[in-house]
């Protein structure tokens, strides 16, 4: 990625505010040079390989530990991530693949009108729209097909037994991705600890459930997730031994 959005009131957000208070101007400068590192990978970096290439020593690293507590980085199975970068990545290499496929289906139409015998028959008109709605319904849920292709057999078939309920499924991994900014990786690693663990495998049988909320107003995913978080070991801190 060559480049991402950076909003120019970015300084006036609370969290940005809070790194600043407590850092300076040093913890700005981590804080989007790691951005910058991230958005030209276009995925998540081995942490112990990006901290090297920074030069993180014990003061940076506290500066980091501190970022990680506000959730403007986050690092998970190794690697460090942005969640709202990554996001936006994800989104980029969408656009400029339809664009990519847009110039291709040009190309492909400014030929066939120098083809004299090249035409679509009129009775076949209806047969091609059919296809072409068909068509582009599986490509509007790319994404989220490959997050079901990782996690579909921890379920029991007879929840998605029916197109219509593939569709809702599809649907609550779409906004779990482009509403709650999660990541790929993350959607598939809380889905996966909720199919086995002990409590959740036999209260969450159904992702098309995922974003529904309790009377606390959690939602399902998040006290997953929450969960998850919860019985990983404890990472020790530098600053621990200070």
């Amino acid at each position: 990625m060559k480049y991402f959005l950076h909003d120019t009131n970015a300084f006036d957000d609370e969290k940005i505010t809070e790194l600043y208070m407590n850092f300076g101007y040093e913890g700005l400068g981590l804080f989007y040079t790691l951005l910058e590192k991230i958005a030209k990978q276009e995925k998540p970096i081995k942490t112990s390989v990006l901290k090297s290439q920074l030069n993180i020593g014990k003061r940076l690293n506290k500066c980091w530990n501190f970022m990680e507590s506000l959730d403007i980085i986050s690092s998970s199975n190794g690697e460090t991530f942005n969640k709202q970068l990554l996001n936006f990545s994800e989104k980029y290499q969408i656009k400029k693949e339809k664009t990519r496929n847009k110039v291709s289906e040009w190309r492909e139409n400014q030929a066939d009108t120098k083809t004299v015998t090249s035409y679509v028959s009129i009775r076949n008109a209806s047969k091609v729209k059919e296809s072409k709605v068909k068509e582009s319904k599986v490509n509007k849920y790319s994404r989220e097909r490959e997050i079901l292709k990782e996690v579909y057999n921890l379920f029991n078939p007879k929840y998605f037994d029916t197109e219509s309920k593939k569709i809702n499924w599809l649907e609550e991994i779409r906004k779990l991705l482009e509403m709650d900014n999660e990541i790929h990786s993350e959607i598939v690693n809380v889905i996966k600890f909720g199919r086995t663990d002990d409590f959740w495998k036999s209260n969450f049988l159904s992702i098309s459930a995922l974003r529904s909320k309790n009377k606390s107003g959690v939602s399902k995913y998040d006290s997953i997730k929450a969960n998850m978080e919860s019985q990983k070991p404890k990472r020790i801190k530098e600053s621990d031994y200070d």
